[in-house]
């Protein structure tokens, strides 16, 4: 390994150089997403005369599509707050300079008094935005761990701060239950009864019951089929299929649940989970964060403990806990949930697991 990509601090670097100031970057005051910098930098010198000057705004608009909406988002404000940290500190943003990246992802683990430190998580996608800004405006990429100043501040705050992710509780069948004694209103509890039930037996994201249709509802004897046109690890929008059954109890159906919210609200198309008003007024699709926070006052209402555990990612997370404590196989799991990652599937069962060895050692025996 090279001495530039060696990731060990060492005396020399404990302290860091101030960076050369070279006024502040040239990237856009507004960058509307990092991509954007390709399109600017390496497609607008086409005049509009051009012959090519189409085929750069449409090269443009491929371009922007090869990164997700809500990466695209991220990119856009990740790169924004480092543009402004730099223009605060009279730095360079446009080219940075590694010692300028150094500096600024130790201000978001330790930013003082006022403000929390940032995840390990967190710092990790800025350095890929501040990366990505600068490879797509043909620029050297200051914030790889090929550079020593980056890669040991880095490796520091990890040890630091530590790596885990919080995880989202499991809404177990259970806990479900639970919630449904606890709904109020006879519209809108329709209408969160089948949502729950469906992101739980469908194992879905908040964005997927967000973007589900009624044109993707097929129905059959054995129960329904769910087309998910995209999803989070299906970015270019190959689709999949979700099966989910009739159930074996009324109570706790989930195609009888959504039959029912269906026919009360009378959505005959569109979103298939609406807002609900005051006085059961039904509006428009939901967006994935009320989703989540749909959820969150649901357990709240039920008094289930610790609400603030729990949250949209809580159905998926309940379904492999419940199928993989009821002898499903993680193959089979994986099919339902679109995994691409053993780890991840296995996560929660051990979750679970450690749930049941906490209980278990509180018998006193």
């Amino acid at each position: 390994m090279s001495p530039e990509a060696n990731p060990d601090p060492s005396p020399e670097i404990e302290i860091l150089p101030p960076p050369t100031h070279q006024g502040q970057g040239t990237a856009p005051a507004q960058v509307e997403l990092a991509l954007v910098a390709a399109d600017r930098h390496s497609l607008a010198s086409f005049e509009p005369d051009d012959p090519l000057f189409e085929t750069a705004r449409k090269a443009g608009e491929y371009i922007r599509a090869s990164k997700a909406a809500a990466t695209r988002r991220a990119y856009d404000s990740d790169w924004r707050h480092f543009e402004g940290w730099c223009g605060k500190n009279g730095l360079a943003s446009l080219p940075a300079e590694p010692r300028s990246v150094a500096l600024y992802i130790a201000h978001l683990a330790s930013p003082g008094e006022g403000e929390s430190p940032r995840k390990a998580a967190t710092i990790s996608r800025r350095l890929t935005s501040i990366n990505t800004v600068h490879k797509m405006a043909g620029l050297d990429s200051p914030a790889t761990m090929n550079h020593r100043l980056v890669a040991a501040t880095f490796h520091g705050i990890r040890r630091t701060l530590g790596t885990a992710q919080t995880r989202k509780k499991p809404l177990t069948r259970e806990r479900l239950i639970k919630i449904f004694d606890a709904l109020e209103g006879p519209i809108a509890a329709a209408r969160d009864k089948a949502l729950l039930l469906i992101g739980f037996a469908g194992a879905l994201r908040r964005s997927e019951l967000a973007a589900m249709r009624f044109e993707d509802v097929i129905w059959h004897r054995k129960g329904i089929t769910i087309r998910l046109p995209r999803s989070k690890t299906d970015q270019e929008a190959v689709g999949r299929e979700v099966e989910i059954l009739w159930g074996v109890h009324d109570q706790t159906c989930p195609v009888m649940a959504l039959e029912n919210w269906l026919k009360i609200a009378q959505v005959k198309d569109g979103p298939v989970f609406r807002s609900v008003g005051q006085y059961g007024k039904v509006g428009g699709g939901l967006h994935p964060n009320s989703i989540g926070r749909l959820v969150k006052d649901l357990v709240r209402k039920a008094k289930i403990s610790a609400p603030q555990l729990y949250g949209g990612h809580s159905l998926r997370a309940g379904f492999v806990t419940e199928a993989s404590a009821n002898g499903a196989t993680d193959g089979q799991i994986m099919k339902q949930t679109g995994h691409t990652s053993l780890a991840m599937v296995r996560r929660y069962a051990r979750a679970d697991q450690q749930d049941k060895q906490s209980a278990e050692s509180k018998l006193g025996l």
